[in-house]
């Protein structure tokens, strides 16, 4: 699904099921030596994907250890992103001349706990969420809109350290294109950061995801 909805010049891997006896490398190992199983799986599965992308770049298998704010660490001249939920684990990955900055999300698609829609939401959002549950039930679009506002900040983070509330993010929908636009409502980062991305989002098998690829500025049309 989430190589649907990215460019072709990204490796993205995903599995329904964790794979076994799966070796971590000793720097990850170190994160989840105590860590509870359910913990231990999810952390395994997810780099399991990560190596089968580095493979699809032609790149051999390397670790990847979280760092601040639990970002996965990349190599040098890499953009990643990984992501899991119940039944689902993915990882992708870019080289920067393609790529600058990746982020993925998967969510089951099933509704928001009550009140949680109003905590991460902005009045628009609100409004064109009520209008395209009625017009398309099938999706639960109060968590997709979850999903799309972690895969914006997945996207930022890495490219300028700094956090980003949910209300620091106004995402439109566009259920035409199976696309969303992100209007990112700081400055915080200068002028040179980002002010919008776009992305795109799939559902599958019970599974919301969504995914931005910011370009390289080099591939950005004019």
């Amino acid at each position: 699904m989430l190589a649907e909805l990215l460019p072709s010049t990204v490796a993205a891997v995903e599995v329904r099921t964790d794979p076994v006896d799966i070796p971590l490398f000793p720097e990850e190992e170190a994160h989840v030596r105590d860590a509870a199983p359910k913990r231990r799986a999810e952390f395994t599965a997810v780099r399991w994907c990560a190596r089968r992308a580095m493979a699809g770049l032609g790149l051999p298998a390397a670790p990847v250890v979280p760092g601040r704010r639990g970002a996965p660490g990349w190599g040098p001249g890499l953009a990643g992103s990984m992501t899991h939920c119940a039944g689902f684990r993915a990882a992708a990955l870019a080289r920067h001349r393609d790529v600058r900055s990746l982020g993925i999300d998967a969510e089951p698609n099933t509704s928001l706990p009550a009140g949680i829609l109003e905590e991460i939401s902005l009045g628009p959002e609100r409004r064109q969420i009520a209008a395209l549950r009625h017009a398309r039930p099938e999706i639960a679009w109060d968590r997709l809109l979850f999903s799309a506002k972690e895969s914006v900040f997945k996207t930022w983070y890495p490219t300028t350290g700094l956090e980003l509330g949910f209300h620091q993010a106004l995402i439109t929908f566009d259920p035409d294109q199976r696309g969303f636009r992100a209007r990112l409502l700081t400055a915080a980062a200068g002028d040179s950061a980002p002010r919008s991305y776009t992305g795109r989002y799939g559902v599958e098998g019970g599974i919301l995801a969504t995914a931005i690829a910011q370009l390289a500025p080099a591939l950005v049309p004019a």
